[in-house]
């Protein structure tokens, strides 16, 4: 009778980094954390190193995946990276809104589903397709008068919103069952999904809130290649030990 094998332990490689130079960090960026977050918690861990750390692209604290980061002299290309096409997957809710277009406020609104149709939901895609103009959703970190647009929204206060011109490359609806949905969303940089969902919502004559969010590609950049934050931190610690 042959011995069991001990199946081996596979540890991710890291790179000989040389964050004063300059090193381009994938990161999966964890639900509920900022984006800023992410850069602290690394920017620590290089301490007493005096870096520069910036990340290329927000995501907000309920959404996941690829999070850029810079350091040292990499950090003056951020606008570059930051200018990219980003990719992301999601899930929508049909049938109700938020004033957050998200979960990060309670349902304001309800509507029935009766008479959608799985043709109609597909259709209502074609709209947002190509250069369109979109308003950023009021709870947004969005700066106006030097202040971010989700801290007058919680204080309960109205902004005039500006829209802005963004392009989605595609548009797809991978699963439907309602009230979910599921869509993959090719766009460019200052594309607010939440607000596309909820505009897509209103193209049905109904309601929507994004529910689920990940970024799965940014320019040439796979989130698959992406560092978890704990198992990156772990390996800075381990290098200054």
């Amino acid at each position: 009778m042959s011995e069991d094998k001990e199946e081996p332990i596979v540890t991710k490689t890291f790179p000989d980094f040389n964050f004063a130079e300059g090193e381009l960090l994938l990161i999966n960026k964890p639900y509920k954390w900022t984006s800023f977050d992410v850069v602290g918690k690394i920017r620590n861990s290089l301490k007493p190193l005096k870096l520069k750390v910036g990340h290329a692209g927000t995501l907000d604290p309920l959404a996941t995946g690829l999070l850029i980061l810079c350091t040292g002299k990499l950090t003056k290309q951020i606008d570059t990276f930051q200018a990219e096409e980003k990719e992301y997957t999601g899930t929508m809710v049909l049938g109700a809104t938020t004033p957050s277009f998200d979960l990060e406020t309670v349902a304001d609104q309800e509507f029935p589903l009766d008479g959608i149709t799985e043709e109609a939901i597909y259709a209502a895609t074609a709209p947002f397709i190509g250069d369109i103009q979109q308003y950023p959703p009021a709870h947004s970190a969005v700066k106006v008068n030097g202040e971010r647009l989700y801290v007058k929204a919680r204080r309960g206060e109205e902004t005039e919103l500006r829209l802005r011109n963004v392009t989605v490359s595609a548009f797809e609806i991978t699963r439907i069952a309602l009230p979910e949905i599921d869509f993959r969303i090719v766009c460019s940089k200052g594309t607010y999904i939440r607000s596309l969902i909820s505009d897509f919502g209103k193209q049905l004559n109904n309601g929507a809130y994004l529910s689920k969010l990940t970024r799965t590609r940014s320019g040439n950049f796979l989130l698959e290649n992406a560092f978890e934050v704990a198992d990156l931190v772990s390996y800075l610690r381990l290098k200054k030990e």
